[in-house]
């Protein structure tokens, strides 16, 4: 087993990434040049490379949020022996993959259903991820530029700030009406038909994504529906629905979806021609969740409230439900009596930042999305405690409920149709530098938007951790804290010779 920890531990990942993306840069370059020939070409050659391989195996044991999810084998968790044999796996039958079955996972939905996760095996979110690496690229050189969910290089806040130059009132946004549109269980009604025909890849993949798209068939359906819960099924799903966007002007994160109409634009016509486009590829939509809107009234889409004020203003504010849910989970941990006041101050933290990160172009100065009522809850709830007193409590409520500057309408949008795998490496790294704040929006800065570990650009591939050099994580001074990527952070703290030199040099 060391064998293989050192063998895993010393590979050159700095390498295998620059490879693997050199071949990606490729791919989209030929697409954009219409050599679709080389293009296939150059995504065997990304089935075939080492880098790609082990990447991919990296990628779903290591990084991935839903690592420990087991399969239908049961696998939760890889050791490192495991992980070289599963890429020599990958090596030898990439380019023949058969899929095992899927573990379904029954999810509670809003409206009291469930919806079914189906999780492939280890395995087969390996071989996924080793066929997103040569798929992506190529389908992001022909995406629409209205289309922004699972993409590399896109986010929610893209939408946002494109809704907020749509409805201004420079653009006479008060006149104008919005179509929220809802399609009826997208990926369970997907053809397979409709995603085979539209993906550009070489036969061998094509084969192994049908497997894939098989695997996961409903009997009553055989011919439709992509598994949710599939490391490419996201991707799929936007091949398909490529050119929707082109119906009229309108915006889709993934298959969530909203038309900007002017007062002469006919609202039956564009819904009848959405109608026509989805029934190409299986779908529909649903006829009791699409609504036609006054973009004075308000809408609400991806956990924000849109309006347009009477006097021509556009507003954005956290919606109702997206509170409410923000507000759930505080309660939940507020009011767990397994945890004392020092671990519900720890466990919050990332909880409200995340939700202020995310709303951070919005208005945010009402006393509801100040959370002011959840921060005096809980100090109530830090103070009952013995060994806490009302200081202490007002201290670890600062810290439970951190601070992030809110600004409206900050974001600074993607540009046109751009993708990562252009190759203008600073213009994103500068880009995905803005999502951050506070300490590692200035570790950023300072690193020249650089790993401080492995020196690549930061791109979207991998979120960003700050590393407390000293091991101290109770010491936030500036030249305690290095920016580096989630894989590095491992790195780090892996106890080998090298990393420890590291360590010291650093």
């Amino acid at each position: 087993m060391s064998n293989h920890s050192e063998l895993w531990k010393g590979q050159k990942w700095k390498k295998l990434r620059q490879n693997l993306f050199r071949l990606q840069r490729r791919v989209y370059k030929a697409v954009q040049a219409g050599d679709l020939r080389k293009a296939r070409s150059l995504q065997k050659l990304i089935l075939k490379s080492r880098a790609a391989q082990l990447l991919a195996v990296r990628q779903v044991t290591q990084l991935n949020k839903g690592k420990k999810t087991a399969g239908i084998d049961g696998k939760s968790s890889l050791n490192y022996r495991e992980r070289m044999e599963l890429a020599e796996e990958l090596n030898h039958y990439g380019q023949d993959w058969k899929h095992s079955g899927l573990r379904e996972i029954p999810i509670p939905k809003k409206n009291g259903k469930t919806r079914i996760l189906k999780v492939p095996t280890i395995a087969d979110r390996a071989w996924q991820c080793l066929a997103k690496f040569a798929l992506e690229p190529a389908h992001e050189a022909m995406f629409s530029a209205d289309s922004y969910g699972f993409r590399t290089g896109r986010c929610a806040q893209d939408v946002q700030k494109r809704l907020q130059l749509q409805l201004r009132s420079g653009c006479n946004g008060a006149k104008k009406r919005i179509i929220e549109l809802d399609i009826k269980k997208c990926f369970d009604r997907i053809a397979h038909s409709s995603i085979m025909d539209r993906l550009l890849a070489p036969a061998c993949l094509k084969q192994g994504i049908f497997r894939c798209l098989k695997a996961g068939i409903n009997p009553e359906f055989p011919e439709q529906g992509t598994p949710q819960g599939g490391v490419v099924s996201p991707l799929l799903a936007n091949v398909a629905l490529n050119g929707i966007e082109n119906i009229h002007t309108s915006l889709r994160y993934a298959d969530d979806m909203v038309f900007i109409l002017k007062p002469k634009d006919n609202a039956g016509k564009i819904l009848q021609k959405v109608k026509d486009f989805l029934a190409e590829r299986g779908m529909e939509i649903s006829e009791e969740k699409t609504k036609l809107t006054k973009a004075t009234d308000g809408f609400d889409f991806l956990g924000w409230r849109f309006r347009v004020r009477k006097d021509g203003k556009f507003s954005c504010i956290p919606s109702e439900e997206n509170h409410r849910n923000i507000r759930q989970k505080i309660k939940a941990v507020v009011n767990n009596s397994n945890y004392g006041a020092k671990v519900k101050a720890k466990k919050l933290a990332p909880i409200v930042r995340g939700w202020r990160n995310y709303h951070s172009s919005c208005d945010m100065s009402s006393s509801r999305d100040s959370l002011w009522f959840m921060a005096y809850t809980a100090n109530r709830k830090f103070r009952k405690e013995k060994k806490i007193n009302r200081y202490q409590a007002n201290e670890l409520c600062k810290k439970a409920f951190p601070k992030v500057g809110y600004k409206q309408n900050q974001h600074v949008n993607v540009k046109g149709t751009k993708s990562p795998y252009d190759g203008d490496l600073v213009y994103w790294s500068r880009r995905n530098s803005r999502l951050y704040s506070d300490a590692t929006s200035e570790a950023l800065k300072r690193q020249n938007h650089s790993c401080g570990h492995c020196g690549l650009k930061f791109l979207e591939d991998e979120s960003v951790h700050l590393h407390h050099i000293d091991g101290n994580h109770d010491n936030w001074k500036t030249k305690n804290l290095l920016a580096v990527h989630q894989s590095c952070h491992q790195q780090i703290h892996w106890s080998t010779p090298c990393m420890r030199g590291y360590l010291g040099a650093t």
